[in-house]
C-alpha cells in the first residue's frame, strides 16, 4: 500500500508552535481534514489536520516537540490525498482554546452549521461560559474532553460543556452533543445545573455585572494579556475559593534543631541540597498517615480515602504558579525528597512539566518562607481536601522553664474543606506536623 506523509501546511507566521495535545493513535483510521493534534504558540492554539485520508502507520512527533510549516507530523497507510486543507485561522489571546491532556480521540468535528438561536430563556438559563482558559482545572484532567471548534461553537450557545455527555471516543464531545444537549433543555427535558440552583432559593449567586471601565480616559495605560497558566489557576482558584467552606487553622513549630540538622547535612552532601521544605514534606505525609480523612476527596456523598500519599507543592515560575506533584511521598527519605522537588521545580521553571507531573495530589503545600510574611490563608486545590502554607520562619523568645531562650519558629497556616474536616481535627494536625517538625525522629514511632 501507498505511504503519505503529512506534513505541517501553512500556519501564517508562526514558528516554533509546541505541540500539546496527540488526538490520534497509531492504527487508528484516519478521515480526510481529521485533527492529529494540536499545537499553541505563545497566543493561541490550533489543531492540525489530515491532507490525506488512511490508517495512521506512525507518529512523526511527540508532545512538546516544537513545529515549523512543512515539518513531517505523521505518516499514513493506503491513504488517498487531496490538497493540503489549510488550518483555521489562530484565535486571538484570550479566547481560550486550549485543549485537554492527551488523550487518543477522533478528529476535529466539522465547522458548526447554522442553528437557530437560543431563545431569551435558554440564554438566561444557559450563561455564557469562559473560556477552557478561564474554567480550566488545577489539573487540567477537569477540562471537558473536546475539540477547539466544539468549544467555540458551544461558547457561542451559551453551553455548559461540563454538563454535556460526550458520544465521542473516550466521552469525547462532538458538535452533535451539542446541539442534542440545546434542544433537550429547550423543549424542558433537560435541566441546567444554573436552572436548578436559580429554582432553589437562594442557591444561585444574584451579583451585579462586573463593572466596565475606560481606564485610559484617568490617564496612561498598559493592556498586558495574562499568561496561559495565570488563566488557567486563576479560574482554578475563584472555583475552589467559592464552591469550598474555607477555614484556616494557624500554628508554629520549633524547628531551631531542624535548620541545624538542615545545614549539617547540606555541609556533608554532595549534589543534594536539602530545604526545609522537603523536610515538611516528609513530615506532612506522616501526619497524612495518621490523620487519613485529611488525604481523602469527596465524591458526592462519598469519601474517598487514598491508600497512596503524593504531596504537591507550589512551585513560583515566571510564567506562574504550577504545582508538581512529588509521588509516594511516605516511602522516601529527605535526601530522595529534596532531590526529586528540585528536579520538578526545576522543570516546572524551564515549562517542562508533563500532564502527569502536575495530577494525582493527596495535599498541598504552598511556601513563602524565601519571600516574607508571616501567616495566610492558602486556597485549598480541589478535590483535595487541605493545603499546608508555610511562611517565613523568624526567631522568637521562647521560656523554657528557666529562662527565655531564642527559638527558630516556622507559622504553620492549614486551610481545609470543613464539609470533610472539623476544627479540632485540624488544630490536631497542625499540632502533630509541628511536634514532628521540631523532633523528626517522632516520624520512626
Amino acid at each position: 500500500m501507498a505511504l503519505v506523509e503529512v506534513r505541517v501546511p501553512d500556519i501564517g507566521n508562526f514558528k516554533d508552535v509546541a505541540v500539546i495535545e496527540i488526538l490520534v493513535q497509531p492504527g487508528q483510521s484516519i478521515k480526510l481534514e481529521q485533527s492529529l493534534l494540536t499545537v499553541e504558540s505563545d497566543k493561541a492554539s490550533m489543531e492540525i489536520p489530515s491532507s490525506a485520508a488512511g490508517a495512521l502507520r506512525e507518529m512523526k512527533v511527540k508532545l512538546g516537540d516544537k513545529l515549523n510549516q512543512g515539518d513531517l507530523i505523521a505518516v499514513l497507510e493506503g491513504a488517498a490525498v487531496s490538497s493540503p486543507p489549510v488550518p483555521p485561522p489562530l484565535p486571538q489571546a484570550g479566547e481560550g482554546t486550549l485543549s485537554p491532556p492527551p488523550l487518543a480521540g477522533e478528529g476535529r468535528v466539522g465547522e458548526a452549521q447554522p442553528v437557530p438561536t437560543p431563545a431569551p430563556a435558554i440564554a438566561a438559563a444557559l450563561p455564557p461560559q469562559p473560556s477552557p482558559a478561564r474554567r480550566g482545572g488545577s489539573e487540567p484532567s477537569s477540562l471537558p474532553h473536546a475539540s477547539p471548534s466544539v468549544r467555540k461553537f458551544a461558547r457561542e450557545l451559551g453551553v455548559p460543556l461540563a454538563e454535556v455527555q460526550g458520544s465521542g471516543p473516550k466521552g469525547r464531545i462532538l458538535q452533535e452533543d451539542v446541539q442534542s444537549f440545546t434542544q433537550a433543555v429547550m423543549t424542558g427535558a433537560v435541566q441546567t445545573q444554573a436552572q436548578v440552583q436559580g429554582g432553589a432559593g437562594g442557591g444561585a449567586f444574584n451579583l451585579l455585572p462586573w463593572p466596565q471601565v475606560d481606564f485610559a480616559q484617568f490617564g496612561p495605560i498598559e493592556r498586558k494579556e495574562l499568561a496561559r497558566i495565570r488563566k488557567i489557576s486563576g479560574a482554578n482558584l475563584h472555583r475552589n475559593w467559592v464552591m469550598i467552606p474555607h477555614v484556616t487553622n494557624h500554628d508554629e513549630a520549633d524547628i531551631t534543631d531542624l535548620e541545624a540538622l538542615r545545614v549539617q547535612l547540606n555541609s556533608e552532601q554532595v549534589g543534594v541540597k536539602v530545604t526545609m521544605l522537603a523536610f515538611v514534606i516528609k513530615a506532612a505525609a506522616a501526619a497524612l498517615g495518621k490523620f487519613p480523612e485529611f488525604n481523602a476527596s469527596l465524591d458526592g456523598d462519598a469519601l474517598i480515602l487514598k491508600r497512596y500519599c503524593h504531596i504537591g507543592f507550589a512551585a513560583d515560575t515566571p510564567n506562574g504558579l504550577m504545582v508538581p506533584v512529588l509521588r509516594n511521598a511516605g516511602q522516601k527519605g529527605v535526601l530522595q525528597i529534596a532531590q526529586e522537588s528540585a528536579e520538578l521545580a526545576r522543570k516546572a521553571r524551564e515549562s517542562k512539566l508533563a500532564a502527569a507531573d502536575m495530577q494525582g495530589g493527596c495535599f498541598s503545600i504552598s511556601s513563602l518562607g524565601g519571600i516574607g510574611g508571616t501567616h495566610f490563608t492558602p486556597i485549598v486545590n480541589a478535590p483535595e481536601v487541605a493545603i499546608l502554607g508555610l511562611s517565613r520562619a523568624y526567631l522568637k523568645p521562647v521560656w523554657n522553664g528557666q529562662a527565655f531562650a531564642p527559638r527558630l519558629m516556622l507559622p504553620l497556616s492549614l486551610s481545609y474543606d470543613h464539609r470533610v474536616i472539623d476544627g479540632a481535627a485540624a488544630a490536631r494536625f497542625n499540632a502533630h506536623l509541628a511536634a514532628l517538625l521540631a523532633d523528626l525522629r517522632r516520624i520512626v514511632l
